[in-house]
């Protein structure tokens, strides 16, 4: 008998168990991640060139305030996550994964373009701040049925692989951090501040614009997954033709425990990213008096280990089970959270900051790689994209959006450095509960699969 890597045996019986050619396994790995990196790379360039944005976009004589509405608008486009989350998720459910990806990418763009062409405050007045707002409410929406859509596709396609091929999600942020960093470190260090402020920040943009269609190209001409297409067939041979609104009664109220261990589950992962790696640099730069361009540098070694390791604990889940490394990843995050950033302010130099940030990177990869496919093992196919979407946006939202605002105003109102230890050190320890919960479930649930499968 065929025996699951994971705590759960959730795979349906209608997912592909034919070998995949490595050309579609790419295929598969690059659709799905494309718009998952483009989303990190965007959104990382926004927060290391968030005090320039600040200046150009939100003047104000305070400098701290300026970059604070500037970091605050970078917030808000989460507010939007849920909704996008809802209408995509739903929209994957009934019309495919493939309707919702190629969707949501296009979405995406929009916000892409807008902060590449958008005029500064000087030039258009309060138009600037609104419009660079109402771009980032449109990412914002776009990108909260991404994770679910790309989630769905990928592990639908294998199920005795779905730790790795889930795991190229996080890779491929892993990927954004390090072309993030690498465009924020080479800035600032080749360009005057003048040209930098002038439009050398834009740079990075237009590079994500012109990768946004291509990953468009390619999602418009996918094939189906193979277990949505058996769904398909399934509800038109019973007659089962439910709309949106019963899509969605379906996964608040049947699937709402689930979603509220998603979110929980989420909460290391994305703070990992929002303080570990986004907020570092100004951390560094703020906090700790070091050079943007070496901040930005060490950025690319935590996104280079997470690029490198989030594969290889996605395969190595699919052998020994998710919540044994996720499990494992939390305790050891907990624990060494806060004497990592005592120790890093004590001795405040590139070296120590380097080996944070390698600690963090591999830690990052140990819980995220296997993570999309323990939440996808979470929600039955019928509703798996909408519970992926609204699970992993809310997380995102309550626990990374606001992060950097959160932290940085800690900071400055108590003046203790260690705020970003004290956030991270909640985070492992809400996931680690629901990592438990989640095991247990899955335990009382294991005999009733194994009987009748899902």
């Amino acid at each position: 008998m065929h025996t699951h890597a994971s705590p759960s045996t959730t795979a349906s019986p209608h997912a592909s168990s034919a070998p995949l050619s490595k050309a579609m396994v790419r295929r598969i790995v690059f659709s799905s991640s494309v718009g998952n990196a483009l989303e990190w790379f965007d959104f990382l360039v926004y927060g290391y060139f968030a005090t320039i944005i600040a200046k150009e976009f939100f003047p104000m004589q305070d400098e701290w305030l300026s970059t604070l509405f500037a970091i605050a608008t970078f917030g808000i486009s989460f507010l939007m996550r849920p909704l996008g989350a809802v209408v995509l998720g739903i929209y994957g459910d009934r019309k495919g994964r493939k309707a919702a990806l190629t969707l949501a990418i296009a979405l995406m763009m929009v916000g892409t373009f807008t902060m590449a062409v958008m005029p500064p405050y000087a030039s258009i007045g309060i138009a600037a701040p609104l419009l660079i707002l109402l771009a980032r409410l449109v990412q914002g929406f776009a990108v909260g049925g991404e994770f679910g859509s790309a989630t769905a596709f990928m592990v639908e396609h294998s199920a005795s692989r779905r730790g790795y091929y889930a795991s190229w999600q996080f890779a491929s942020q892993g990927l954004a951090a390090i072309t993030a960093a690498t465009f924020g470190s080479l800035l600032t260090a080749w360009m005057s501040p003048e040209h930098l402020s002038s439009w050398g920040w834009r740079l990075p943009f237009v590079f994500g614009l012109l990768v946004g269609p291509v990953g468009f190209y390619i999602r418009s001409h996918l094939d189906e997954t193979p277990e949505f297409l058996e769904l398909r067939k399934a509800r038109e041979a019973a007659g089962e033709r439910k709309d949106a609104s019963e899509a969605k009664g379906v996964s608040f109220a049947n699937q709402w425990v689930n979603l509220v261990l998603a979110v929980g589950i989420v909460a290391q992962s994305t703070v990992g990213v929002y303080v570990l790696q986004l907020y570092m640099p100004m951390y560094a730069v703020k906090q700790l008096h070091m050079s943007a361009a070496a901040s930005f540098g060490v950025v690319v070694l935590n996104g280079g280990l997470q690029f490198i390791f989030s594969p290889v604990m996605g395969a190595l889940s699919d052998r020994i089970g998710r919540i044994r490394i996720m499990l494992t990843t939390s305790i050891l995050m907990g624990v060494m959270i806060y004497p990592m950033f005592a120790w890093l302010q004590s001795h405040p130099t590139i070296g120590w900051l380097m080996a944070l940030q390698a600690i963090a990177g591999i830690f990052k990869a140990a819980y995220s790689g296997p993570m999309p496919s323990l939440m996808s093992e979470i929600f039955p196919t019928h509703v798996r994209s909408t519970g992926l979407s609204i699970g992993y946006s809310i997380g995102v939202t309550i626990f990374g959006g606001f992060a950097p605002t959160i932290v940085e105003t800690f900071i400055h109102l108590t003046g203790d450095k260690l705020a970003p230890s004290y956030y991270v050190l909640l985070a492992a320890v809400l996931s680690g509960l629901s990592l438990i919960i989640v095991a247990q479930r899955m335990r009382r649930v294991r005999p009733l699969q194994n009987v009748q499968p899902a």
